[in-house]
């Protein structure tokens, strides 16, 4: 199924072109054309899913495989140090494309992304009382 609108349905349609990486029958990987850094790939399912929440499992599963392809190729290929895997489920997460996908990153020393979160340790009472709201009953 696919959206009409949606500028990443349209690229997996061969109607707007894309440097495309990989492929396989669930899924398509494109270059980003706004590269936070040198190799850094959009994966997304062929199939329209607007988020994370609304992917299909197996397109999912077929997702994160996809993903662990080309991080190991941007190791072994580019050289990269590290491998940053992101996805955006919301306007508020950033997702500003809304076609489920996930952004790999090649990570380089001294390369110039910087992530908007500074890991600094949580209040104790917080953090309990939040596992207890996501915790299975």
């Amino acid at each position: 199924m696919a959206d009409p609108d949606c500028i990443f349905c349209k690229i997996v349609a061969g109607d707007i072109p894309a440097t495309i990486v990989d492929e396989d029958e669930r899924t398509l990987s494109f270059m980003d054309i706004a590269p936070a850094t040198r190799g850094h790939a959009l994966v997304i399912p062929r199939a329209h899913a607007p988020d994370l929440l609304s992917v299909d499992g197996e397109d999912l599963k077929a997702v994160a495989l996809a993903c662990r392809r080309l991080a190991g190729r941007a190791k072994e290929r580019l050289e990269a140090d590290g491998v940053n895997l992101i996805n955006s489920c919301g306007a508020m997460a950033w997702q500003t494309v809304f076609h489920f996908h996930v952004h790999v990153i090649p990570r380089y020393e001294g390369d110039p992304l910087r992530l908007p979160w500074d890991p600094a340790p949580g209040d104790p009472e917080e953090i309990a009382r939040a596992a207890q709201e996501l915790a299975r009953t």
